[in-house]
């Protein structure tokens, strides 16, 4: 059963959701480019960002919830001139970020209303296994639902940012070594495009959703 509860500190989970009545959330470039920016200014401080991918309309998100020392320290670290809000639960952050894109988009296109589905959907990641296809099912998105024919030339997910040795605000280290390296990570990636039972493996149908 889907719940909805508050996201609690220092856990992992699948953040994903959809446009009000599957409307675009993205029409144009610059669109995804300001919800990144969002994200990073209102998710940063309460989460680290393991994998992402943004659609049309909707999106993916595998995270840890950082704990409030976690949140301490992260904010002490970055630089005092990062325009950074600071918030203690992890579900506020993304309520307000959610509201903050929306009231921009809505602005932009010309258009009222509710932009996001309510409440956003989130599933702990329970299992090491989890994790790994997880990450995997985020990155080929693209090419499952049509708009690439390789989910390895989408730009809108973190596939490419995980494997390059640029910086990224991405918990990258962490991500690699849990594949154990950059070719058996991508090398997962690829075996996992023939394996049939993906979806049911990694959520009870939570693929029917989209």
């Amino acid at each position: 059963m889907m719940t909805h509860e508050p996201l609690q500190f220092g856990q992992y989970y699948h953040i994903y959701n959809r446009g009000n009545n599957r409307e675009n959330l993205f029409v144009q470039q610059r669109n995804y480019t300001y919800f990144m920016r969002l994200y990073a200014r209102h998710i940063l401080p309460v989460g680290e960002t393991f994998a992402y991918c943004l659609l049309p309309n909707h999106f993916h998100f595998l995270i840890r919830t950082r704990t409030e020392e976690e949140q301490e320290a992260y904010i002490g670290s970055v630089s005092k001139t990062e325009p950074i809000i600071k918030f203690k639960e992890p579900s506020r952050a993304f309520n307000n970020m959610f509201i903050a894109y929306a009231r921009a988009f809505n602005k932009a296109v010309g258009r009222t209303g509710v932009l996001f589905e309510t409440p956003f959907r989130r599933k702990i990641v329970t299992s090491d296994a989890y994790f790994y296809r997880l990450i995997a099912y985020i990155h080929m998105n693209p090419q499952k639902h049509g708009f690439v024919d390789d989910f390895r030339d989408w730009p809108w997910s973190s596939y490419r940012a995980l494997l390059s040795g640029k910086e990224t605000l991405l918990g990258r280290e962490t991500v690699l070594e849990w594949f154990g390296g950059r070719d058996f990570f991508a090398e997962f990636h690829h075996e996992l495009l023939n394996e049939s039972d993906i979806a049911e493996f990694i959520e009870n149908g939570f693929e029917d959703y989209f």
